[in-house]
């Protein structure tokens, strides 16, 4: 049997790492349902807890928020996290390019360090003068 749990804000926010102001933050934007309430109080349930767990992990990828609610849709009352999938699928295809260009423009700066050591060890040198 699949019990469903439930826990607070204070409890979701130590399991996410989340602060309970970016939690409050997440729901007021829409990023996440309007939870249920157990009297004047928030009650979050594991499916909640997976979302913001996302989120944290999507702020740690400097996702932005506007790029977030575009993705975090609900169908039926229930994420789609197929398109979830597929948009994680993009960041690691940009991630890939940006590591690509980052190793490419390594590879430029150990070529200008090579050009530097191979210069003349002279005062008059521009580039070596200024040690």
């Amino acid at each position: 049997m699949n019990e469903r749990r439930f826990m607070f804000i204070g409890e979701a926010s130590k399991t996410t790492g989340l602060t309970i102001k970016a939690i409050r933050l997440y729901e007021e934007k829409g990023l996440i349902r309007a939870p249920q309430r157990q009297g004047r109080y928030r009650v979050y349930t594991d499916a909640d807890i997976e979302i913001l767990s996302l989120i944290y992990e999507a702020k740690k990828l400097r996702i932005s928020l506007a790029k977030l609610k575009d993705v975090i849709v609900y169908r039926n009352g229930k994420t789609d996290w197929d398109r979830i999938n597929r948009f994680m699928k993009e960041v690691k295809r940009e991630l890939e390019a940006e590591l690509v260009s980052i190793s490419n423009n390594i590879r430029k700066v150990e070529k200008c360090i090579q050009s530097i050591d191979s210069c003349p060890n002279t005062v008059d040198s521009p580039l070596r003068g200024r040690q």
